[in-house]
């Protein structure tokens, strides 16, 4: 008699359990806060704004899971996915196979190269980089650009700054002879009137190609099906690039 009502009492549980609402799953998404258009701080509304932050916002809605943005810098985004701090890379990453080796990325959302930014006085057209040869030029710690332009061999040094920010102020007090950074931020920001007294060089034609995408801890394929699965649905039906267009990036 007991074993029956245990079996009863057991069956009623699984029912109820069944019939209660499942919670959304919730995400952490780590985006830097100095990578506009794709990710910045809003100060008006001190959230993470910008075109990845839109796109993984977007997939939630879709794979009906709950996303918490979260701003960090450029630098700590990688360690805080592996060490489990996010789940998500959700900033304008560049895919290498470095990176590879340590985090699995969706498939690319957008590809660009690299900004050639000088002073502003600086009216020089540097249609190469040979142009530069001897000169100390500047990237952002972390970012794909800094090994290339140390194999070049062409520069007196290569500084590394903690920001593109930083990079751009060198540039402008005359520190430095150029900076590299992401063209579609450096563009941007230096349409807004961000950066004071550097130009973008027009003529420069970019020598590292950048594919960027999310990044999810390795292994983690349930996550990255989700991601792929979303973004491959965005690229037919025009979501992507209505996103894109939304930050001048179409």
């Amino acid at each position: 008699m007991f074993l029956k009502q245990s079996r009863f009492l057991a069956g009623v549980t699984l029912a109820l359990a069944a019939a209660m609402p499942v919670h959304a799953q919730t995400l952490k998404a780590g985006a830097t806060p100095t990578g506009v258009p794709f990710t910045f701080l809003d100060t008006k509304t001190n959230s993470i704004q910008g075109v990845v932050v839109d796109l993984v916002q977007a997939i939630a809605k879709d794979q009906k899971i709950s996303i918490d943005v979260q701003g960090m810098p450029f630098s700590t985004l990688i360690p805080s996915l592996t060490t489990g701090k996010i789940d998500i890379i959700a900033a304008a990453l560049g895919i290498t196979p470095q990176r590879q080796e340590v985090v699995d990325f969706t498939t690319p959302v957008y590809s660009y190269g690299e900004a050639l930014v000088v002073n502003a006085k600086d009216l020089k057209p540097y249609a190469s980089l040979e142009e530069l040869r001897g000169e100390v030029v500047g990237v952002q710690v972390g970012t794909v650009y800094v090994e290339p332009m140390k194999k070049t061999g062409l520069f007196k040094d290569v500084r590394v700054y903690d920001s593109l920010a930083d990079v751009m102020r060198d540039v402008g007090l005359g520190r430095i002879k150029a900076g590299f950074g992401d063209f579609p931020i450096v563009a941007y920001q230096i349409s807004q009137g961000v950066h004071e007294n550097v130009r973008l060089v027009k003529d420069h034609k970019p020598t590292v190609p950048v594919s960027i995408g999310m990044a999810v801890r390795k292994g983690d394929k349930v996550t990255l099906d989700k991601l792929n699965a979303s973004i491959a649905k965005f690229k037919s039906d025009g979501t992507l690039d209505a996103i894109l267009a939304k930050w001048a990036l179409k």
